[in-house]
Protein backbone atom coordinates (compact mmCIF):
# COMPACT_ATOMS: atom_id res chain seq x y z
CA UNK A 1 0.00 0.00 0.00
CA UNK A 2 1.41 3.96 -0.18
CA UNK A 3 0.03 7.11 -0.07
CA UNK A 4 -0.85 7.21 -4.36
CA UNK A 5 -4.02 5.54 -3.65
CA UNK A 6 -5.53 8.70 -1.96
CA UNK A 7 -6.70 11.79 -3.01
CA UNK A 8 -7.26 14.45 -0.73
CA UNK A 9 -9.02 18.13 -0.92
CA UNK A 10 -7.00 21.54 -1.71
CA UNK A 11 -7.69 24.42 -0.11
CA UNK A 12 -10.04 25.57 -2.90
CA UNK A 13 -11.86 22.16 -2.64
CA UNK A 14 -10.14 20.32 -5.59
CA UNK A 15 -9.41 17.03 -5.51
CA UNK A 16 -6.25 15.82 -5.61
CA UNK A 17 -4.46 12.92 -6.27
CA UNK A 18 -1.20 12.03 -3.96
CA UNK A 19 0.11 10.32 -7.03
CA UNK A 20 0.74 13.53 -8.33
CA UNK A 21 4.02 13.31 -5.76
CA UNK A 22 4.90 10.13 -7.05
CA UNK A 23 8.31 9.48 -7.00
CA UNK A 24 9.12 12.75 -4.67
CA UNK A 25 10.06 12.30 -0.67
CA UNK A 26 7.67 13.56 1.09
CA UNK A 27 6.89 15.00 5.17
CA UNK A 28 2.86 14.77 6.05
CA UNK A 29 2.55 16.84 9.04
CA UNK A 30 -0.67 17.76 10.51
CA UNK A 31 -0.71 21.41 11.55
CA UNK A 32 -2.32 24.12 13.09
CA UNK A 33 -1.88 28.01 13.13
CA UNK A 34 -2.53 28.69 17.21
CA UNK A 35 -0.86 25.83 18.67
CA UNK A 36 2.52 26.55 20.65
CA UNK A 37 4.59 24.04 17.79
CA UNK A 38 3.29 26.68 15.18
CA UNK A 39 6.14 28.08 15.07
CA UNK A 40 7.71 24.81 13.22
CA UNK A 41 5.98 26.11 9.76
CA UNK A 42 9.01 28.20 9.46
CA UNK A 43 11.44 25.22 10.01
CA UNK A 44 8.73 22.66 7.50
CA UNK A 45 9.27 25.80 4.89
CA UNK A 46 12.82 25.80 5.32
CA UNK A 47 13.08 22.22 4.31
CA UNK A 48 10.58 22.37 1.56
CA UNK A 49 12.48 25.58 0.39
CA UNK A 50 16.14 23.33 0.23
CA UNK A 51 14.87 20.19 -0.51
CA UNK A 52 12.38 20.80 -3.46
CA UNK A 53 14.40 20.89 -6.10
CA UNK A 54 15.88 17.61 -5.33
CA UNK A 55 12.37 16.11 -5.38
CA UNK A 56 10.89 16.86 -1.94
CA UNK A 57 7.74 18.78 -0.54
CA UNK A 58 6.07 18.89 2.38
CA UNK A 59 2.53 18.68 2.62
CA UNK A 60 0.58 20.25 5.48
CA UNK A 61 -2.68 19.14 6.91
CA UNK A 62 -4.46 21.70 8.84
CA UNK A 63 -6.73 19.66 12.02
CA UNK A 64 -8.60 21.42 14.52
CA UNK A 65 -9.26 17.91 16.25
CA UNK A 66 -7.50 19.94 19.13
CA UNK A 67 -9.29 23.21 19.19
CA UNK A 68 -5.98 24.94 17.91
CA UNK A 69 -6.63 26.19 14.12
CA UNK A 70 -8.49 29.18 12.35
CA UNK A 71 -11.92 28.19 10.85
CA UNK A 72 -11.48 29.04 7.28
CA UNK A 73 -9.33 27.33 4.87
CA UNK A 74 -9.09 30.78 3.44
CA UNK A 75 -7.69 32.33 6.96
CA UNK A 76 -5.21 29.35 7.77
CA UNK A 77 -3.33 29.73 4.26
CA UNK A 78 -3.50 34.14 4.64
CA UNK A 79 -2.35 33.32 8.21
CA UNK A 80 0.50 30.66 6.56
CA UNK A 81 1.88 32.73 3.82
CA UNK A 82 1.73 36.09 5.95
CA UNK A 83 3.55 34.69 8.91
CA UNK A 84 5.76 32.09 8.08
CA UNK A 85 5.77 32.26 4.33
CA UNK A 86 4.66 28.80 3.08
CA UNK A 87 5.12 28.06 -0.03
CA UNK A 88 4.75 24.15 0.74
CA UNK A 89 1.02 22.66 -0.32
CA UNK A 90 -1.51 23.10 1.78
CA UNK A 91 -4.47 20.78 2.04
CA UNK A 92 -7.92 21.49 3.13
CA UNK A 93 -8.86 20.98 7.06
CA UNK A 94 -8.57 16.94 7.74
CA UNK A 95 -9.88 14.80 11.00
CA UNK A 96 -6.83 12.72 12.16
CA UNK A 97 -8.41 10.77 14.97
CA UNK A 98 -11.49 9.06 15.65
CA UNK A 99 -14.26 6.93 13.32
CA UNK A 100 -14.14 9.42 10.71
CA UNK A 101 -10.42 10.25 10.51
CA UNK A 102 -9.30 10.47 7.53
CA UNK A 103 -8.39 7.91 4.94
CA UNK A 104 -4.94 8.89 4.62
CA UNK A 105 -4.16 9.49 8.08
CA UNK A 106 -5.89 6.36 8.88
CA UNK A 107 -3.44 4.56 6.60
CA UNK A 108 -0.36 6.26 8.16
CA UNK A 109 -0.57 5.61 11.40
CA UNK A 110 -1.31 1.97 11.10
CA UNK A 111 2.32 2.29 8.43
CA UNK A 112 4.16 4.01 10.97
CA UNK A 113 2.52 3.37 14.67
CA UNK A 114 4.27 5.66 17.61
CA UNK A 115 5.50 4.61 20.49
CA UNK A 116 4.52 1.33 21.72
CA UNK A 117 2.65 0.62 19.07
CA UNK A 118 0.43 2.91 19.67
CA UNK A 119 -1.47 4.63 16.20
CA UNK A 120 -3.18 7.42 17.95
CA UNK A 121 -1.90 10.96 16.98
CA UNK A 122 -1.16 12.88 20.05
CA UNK A 123 -1.38 16.12 18.73
CA UNK A 124 -0.15 18.66 16.07
CA UNK A 125 2.69 18.80 14.06
CA UNK A 126 2.90 14.78 14.13
CA UNK A 127 5.15 14.17 10.86
CA UNK A 128 5.03 11.04 8.66
CA UNK A 129 7.90 10.65 6.08
CA UNK A 130 7.58 9.23 2.70
CA UNK A 131 9.92 7.54 0.46
CA UNK A 132 10.05 7.94 -3.24
CA UNK A 133 8.05 4.78 -3.81
CA UNK A 134 5.12 6.76 -1.88
CA UNK A 135 5.52 3.84 1.59
CA UNK A 136 5.32 6.35 4.87
CA UNK A 137 8.84 4.92 6.20
CA UNK A 138 8.80 7.10 9.53
CA UNK A 139 6.77 8.99 12.40
CA UNK A 140 8.46 11.98 14.13
CA UNK A 141 6.60 13.09 17.06
CA UNK A 142 5.35 16.03 17.65
CA UNK A 143 8.25 17.67 19.82
CA UNK A 144 10.59 16.81 16.84
CA UNK A 145 11.71 19.81 14.86
CA UNK A 146 12.12 19.89 11.13
CA UNK A 147 15.65 20.70 11.71
CA UNK A 148 16.32 17.37 13.01
CA UNK A 149 14.52 15.82 10.19
CA UNK A 150 17.42 16.45 7.40
CA UNK A 151 19.41 13.46 8.37
CA UNK A 152 16.24 11.01 7.65
CA UNK A 153 15.33 13.11 4.72
CA UNK A 154 18.71 13.18 2.76
CA UNK A 155 19.35 9.20 2.85
CA UNK A 156 15.80 9.06 0.58
CA UNK A 157 17.24 11.61 -1.35
CA UNK A 158 19.99 10.27 -2.18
Amino acid sequence: MSIYQFSCKSMDDTLIPLARYRGQVLLIVNTASKCGFTPQYRGLESLHRDYHHRGFSVLGFPCDQFHQEFATEEEIEQFCVSTYQVTFPLFAKVRIRGEDADPLFVYLKEAAPGWFGFTAIKWNFTKFLINREGECVRRFATATYPSQLRSPIEQLLA
